[in-house]
């Protein structure tokens, strides 16, 4: 039997794991086990190009759709925050050559599953947040925003929908976790049961609206929070505008 060295652990995984362990240790430092966190924890900043490759494009075109994606990296400029463009066309038009295919006009990216650390397999765990953050630019399309757990059924989403109250400019999106919607393959699931908000694997945004055209979508960062928003509308993801940085726990 043949022991794996260490040496052959998969890239980044010594620092995906010094990256869990410092932030163990500032839970246990600032004991936040029994107090709100006050600073955000960010999830995904499309800082650089490293932030936009990893992450996996989807569309109707992999099941013989014609629906294009794209998932492109936009470096800052005057103004405007490096953030990662999700854009393409959304086409409803059916294959011929395939009778199974009854339904088209899908796009979406998410986040890859996250690698190993010393501690098992690395996840987000925002349990101690109420909100999730999105800063955004959108077209006023009908998108979605995708959370995956590590639950029992892998296949099951809970999704939110991406309010944007000022489309073609940014603005910040704050979401309670507790609105999220249990679904599975577009599906409402029952019973909805609560999100595993300690293992939450990927983070994703889906467009649905099956209108034919193009779509354009920026994202500069999504993070939890404990922030209460500025303004608050019923039933509506909530907004706070502010251009002040955010980091990580």
């Amino acid at each position: 039997m043949r022991v794996t060295s260490p040496l052959a652990r998969p890239p980044g995984f010594f620092k995906r794991s010094w990256e869990e362990l410092k932030r163990r240790a500032t839970i246990a430092s600032k004991f936040e086990g029994l107090y709100e966190p006050t600073k955000p924890y960010n999830l995904v900043t499309f800082s650089n190009p490293d932030a936009v490759e990893p992450c996996k494009r989807m569309s109707d075109k992999d099941t013989g759709g014609f629906s294009e994606v794209k998932f492109d990296h936009v470096p800052a400029s005057k103004g405007v925050p490096s953030h990662a463009r999700f854009h393409g066309t959304i086409s409803t038009e059916l294959p011929k050559d395939s009778m199974k295919i009854m339904r088209t006009g899908y796009a979406g990216w998410r986040t890859r599953d996250q690698g190993p650390t010393l501690f098992g397999r690395s996840v987000w765990d925002i349990d101690p947040y109420r909100y999730l953050a999105l800063r955004i630019k959108s077209d006023g399309r009908k998108y979605f925003v995708n959370l995956q757990t590590d639950s029992i059924v892998p296949t099951d989403l809970h999704q939110h929908r991406l309010y944007a109250r000022t489309p073609g400019k940014w603005e910040t999106v704050l979401i309670n976790f507790d609105e999220f919607v249990r679904t599975n393959h577009g599906m409402r699931v029952q019973p909805e049961g609560e999100m595993l908000r300690q293992k939450v694997r990927t983070v994703g945004i889906s467009l649905t609206d099956r209108l034919p055209g193009p779509f354009e979508l920026c994202i500069s960062q999504i993070y939890a929070t404990n922030n209460e928003p500025e303004e608050r509308e019923a039933g509506r993801g909530r907004r706070v505008d502010t251009t002040e940085k955010r980091g990580e726990d």
